[in-house]
């Protein structure tokens, strides 16, 4: 099946099949319907209700953007890609190996349009977090990908079709990040897809002529202020000196075991908080060793494992507002769970408790607003108790609090959880305020 011949009408009816009847073998072709399934493995929601997040402040993407290696490619592809932009109706984007959109460029209507679903700088375009899309699923399967229309799995961009391909690094053929082109019927074409292979084909190149040794961020010899930001996203960001680095998943791990551990931390126990199965010795000594090469030995100590510099993390300045009582700061500056994919022991004990802290100030402080942002997030959505606090802390006979109330209901039937229940858990939650 050609994802440039199959009509519109059929694929949202394939993709309708789908989404409504579980169990339902989706008539599309055997990639998109590979990455259907892991969306709904995932928990997308298919209907187009949530959009990708914004995870990136502007000044934060301002550093990450200088400094990220695919930085000197971005005048190529406005030269291979954004010429005609205007004429065709397209952008095209570049985004990093974790599918943060870094650019977004072309023909003005559109890039407005896609600002309205989130499409713009900043956001994050993974496969986990806005389902079926070119630059997501070109990074998932890490080979070059075309998806039209009905074959995203959100609804929301079933007007769209896009085509991207993955950038490597020529030394070592790690994944920097994926080039785009986004727009209408001119990019559900196979000459679209062509095109998005030649600009990475060339972005490549370039950077193999441009670079003696293996592409990498800045590292952060000499830096005596450095920031650890792990929640929200799937991988840190490490900022330091004014730079900014973006981890890998794996060192993302590490680097929050260490800013946990002041004093420290054998390679025996680091094994043992990165994973529930055994890690070699040899194992871990390469992974510090593959770290201490981003980071610098003036960062990274061992005999044991330590980070060198004082480490500020966002998770430990929630962790503070919150036992300040400053709940309503603190939920504004969470931007969501710690490192979301990550199985690490360390990592799933903090968020847990941290997620507790959080939502348990939120639910017992009894204020409306507070509660009404919890449940408006990703992550309170279907926060039964949550619902139901907020109806219980709203006006009686307010529509606020009707649909409030309704929607606790129908959580509430979803689950066939009794209504006692939840009725005993907001109680609970007042009695802690």
């Amino acid at each position: 099946m050609d994802a440039s011949t199959t009509s519109a009408t059929a694929l949202r009816a394939a993709h309708e099949r789908f989404v409504t009847a579980p169990g339902a073998v989706p008539h599309v072709r055997d990639l998109v319907a590979a990455s259907w399934r892991r969306c709904e493995m995932h928990g997308v929601r298919p209907d187009g209700s949530r959009l990708p997040p914004l995870h990136t402040a502007s000044a934060e993407l301002a550093a990450y953007r200088r400094s990220h290696p695919l930085a000197t490619v971005v005048p190529l592809f406005r030269e291979l890609l954004g010429a005609g932009a205007a004429d065709d109706g397209h952008v095209f984007a570049v985004a990093d190996a974790d599918g943060t959109l870094l650019w977004v460029e072309g023909d003005s209507a559109t890039m407005e349009r896609g600002r309205r679903m989130h499409f713009a700088e900043g956001a994050v375009w993974s496969e986990t977090q806005a389902g079926t899309n070119a630059p997501g699923t070109a990074l998932e399967l890490g080979r070059p990908v075309q998806i039209v229309t009905g074959e995203h799995f959100s609804s929301a961009v079933h007007a769209w079709s896009c085509a991207a391909a993955p950038i490597r690094d020529p030394a070592t053929g790690r994944v920097l990040g994926v080039v785009d082109l986004s727009g209408g019927g001119t990019v559900a074409t196979p000459p679209a897809l062509a095109a998005v292979r030649g600009a990475a084909l060339a972005a490549e190149a370039h950077l193999a002529r441009t670079s003696t040794a293996p592409v990498r961020m800045p590292g952060a010899v000499g830096c005596d202020d450095v920031r650890l930001n792990v929640l929200g996203r799937d991988s840190a960001l490490l900022e330091c000196g004014g730079r900014v680095l973006r981890l890998s998943p794996r060192h993302s791990e590490i680097a929050l075991a260490l800013a946990l551990a002041a004093h420290g931390v054998t390679g025996d126990r680091l094994a043992v908080e990165l994973s529930d199965r055994e890690v070699s010795p040899s194992t871990l000594r390469a992974e510090m060793t593959r770290l201490r090469a981003v980071l610098g030995p003036t960062l990274l100590g061992s005999r044991p494992y330590a980070l060198l510099r004082p480490v500020r993390t966002d998770l430990g300045e929630i962790s503070d507002l919150l036992a300040e009582g400053r709940v309503a700061q603190a939920l504004a500056r969470y931007p969501g769970p710690l490192l979301p994919r990550s199985d690490a022991p360390v990592v799933v004990e903090q968020r847990r408790c941290l997620e507790q802290q959080l939502r348990g100030a939120v639910l017992g402080s009894g204020d409306p607003e507070l509660l009404r942002r919890w449940v408006a997030a990703d992550w309170g959505a279907d926060d039964l108790p949550g619902w139901s606090a907020l109806a219980h802390a709203l006006p009686g006979g307010s529509p606020q609090r009707a649909a409030a109330a309704a929607r606790a209901h129908a959580l509430d039937v979803e689950r066939g959880i009794p209504p006692q229940v939840v009725r005993h858990a907001a109680v609970l939650q007042r009695s802690r305020s």
